[in-house]
């Protein structure tokens, strides 16, 4: 099974504070790959060096160039702009790929209230729409942010069979969690992030 993505000897430090020490990750292609950590543990830092938010030392590889174009990311706490639509905002992460999505309706797997503003949301209905607007796009790989915390439960159900369909399709996936069972039901290898190393 041919790697998508490799983190080798990453470093992010933080003026004296080092958030990664020689991070390594292999990540086969169309697997779901589970990091697991307590809060602070560097997790939130790994996933912004593979996106390309973070500056760091050492090498990330994957097996399309500017990844990032192919990288679906779903951050802890989805930042929503303000005074725009949840169709709207749909709208603008399509129009920031360059892609177009029809039919937006039909897609919206959460049964989101889509002519409301975003920023009127609750925690649980952002991070719900932004990983619709997500699933929407081109992405061949998926970086997952405690996707778990703060949706309901009939949401975890169908976040889990999202992850599972991915799969399927040849996806792959990177899951972070602070809980341990919430990555067994769903991951095909799960490895620990403690104080900055794997």
């Amino acid at each position: 099974m041919k790697d998508l993505l490799i983190v080798k000897d990453v470093v992010k430090q933080y003026g004296d504070y080092t958030a990664l020490t020689n991070a390594n990750i292999s990540v086969p292609k169309g697997s779901i790959y589970g990091l697991l950590g307590p809060n602070g543990a560097g997790k939130t830092t790994l996933f912004h060096c593979i996106a390309g938010i973070e500056s760091y030392s050492g090498k990330i590889f994957a097996d399309r160039p500017k990844h990032k174009n192919y990288l679906g990311y779903l951050t802890t706490s989805p930042y929503m702009i303000s005074r725009i639509t949840g169709r709207e905002y749909i709208q603008f992460i399509a129009n920031a790929r360059g892609q177009n999505i029809d039919n937006i309706e039909s897609k919206n797997i959460f049964s989101l209230p889509l002519e409301r503003y975003g920023e009127h949301y609750s925690t649980g209905m952002k991070k719900k729409l932004a990983l619709t607007a997500m699933l929407m796009l081109k992405n061949e790989y998926y970086l997952f942010d405690e996707p778990f915390s703060g949706v309901d439960l009939d949401s975890n159900i169908i976040i889990k069979a999202i992850i599972r369909k991915l799969k399927v399709l040849g996806k792959t996936v990177i899951i972070s969690s602070h809980i341990y069972n919430t990555l067994t039901e769903v991951c095909d290898s799960i490895h620990l992030l403690d104080k900055g190393k794997i």
